[in-house]
């Protein structure tokens, strides 16, 4: 007889067992696939975890999936502290010829970019201080238009100065989950992106959270539009024009007075 140890046979379900937790995972995984697949933009936990079968667990769902897809052509991510399908980081160049050419940012608009993810809430004079360099109004408003910053505050100091912050299309452009993930300056250095004797230095860690700070009053409506609709509610509430010139509304408090013959 062998002395080898036998091997631990296959773990046999009863066909009479009503247990069909993995049933329901399956079918939970299948669900949030098709979700995933189907919705153009990313998608909250919460939203996937309303749409599964009852009893499953929606963190359980995406760690099976992320682990599915994590050698495929695409890949399960998290940005934004949402969930979405990216093509596979090496197999990009493939779709660069499908795809429509963007417009590149410029050095001045990335360093820009940079300064605000990191020092966010920043002014507009503070990035110029840290850059060393005057800022022009274009980068700003292409960095606005790109979607990657907002206007977030002002700022309690003389003038009132905008605050800006980065958005959630920027979380998405650049794969983050949140901006706590961006390499720090040590990081950065031991990448040769950053000079290695800056890594000594401090650097803020880098918060996106939208409450305000004791430092920022929030964003007032600009007064043009108030103006506007202070002046439609005057005219809303003005009596009508008569067209034989009576005063409508002296008419309406003394509904006696006899009105003017317009033919003498």
């Amino acid at each position: 007889m062998s002395n080898l140890p036998s091997r631990p046979g296959p773990v046999l379900r009863s066909v009479d067992d009503d247990d069909d937790s993995i049933p329901r995972l399956a079918q939970g995984l299948r669900i949030a696939e098709a979700l995933l697949f189907a919705s153009p933009e990313p998608l909250e936990e919460e939203a996937i975890a309303r749409m599964l079968p009852q009893g499953v667990d929606a963190k359980i769902v995406l760690v099976e999936l992320e682990a599915l897809y994590r050698n495929r052509g695409v890949n399960l991510c998290r940005v934004a502290g949402k969930w979405m399908f990216r093509t596979a980081p090496d197999l990009g160049y493939l779709l660069k010829k499908e795809s429509h050419e963007e417009k590149k940012l410029g050095r001045a608009a990335l360093e820009t970019l940079a300064i605000i993810a990191y020092h966010q809430p920043v002014t507009r004079a503070e990035i110029e201080e840290l850059r060393g360099v005057s800022t022009n109004k274009g980068t700003i408003d292409a960095l606005l238009d790109a979607g990657f910053i907002r206007l977030r505050g002002r700022r309690r100091t003389p003038g009132r100065p905008v605050t800006f912050g980065t958005t959630e299309t920027f979380l998405i452009q650049f794969g983050l989950d949140k901006v706590g993930d961006l390499p720090s300056l040590a990081e950065l250095a031991g990448m040769g992106m950053a000079d290695p004797a800056l890594s000594t230095l401090g650097m803020p860690l880098p918060t996106d959270d939208p409450a305000l700070r004791a430092d920022e009053d929030p964003l007032e409506p600009d007064i043009f539009d108030t103006m506007f609709e202070e002046r439609l509610e005057e005219e809303a509430e003005a009596p009508p024009l008569d067209p034989d010139g009576a005063d409508v509304s002296a008419e309406r408090e003394n509904p006696t007075r006899p009105r003017p013959d317009p033919d003498g």
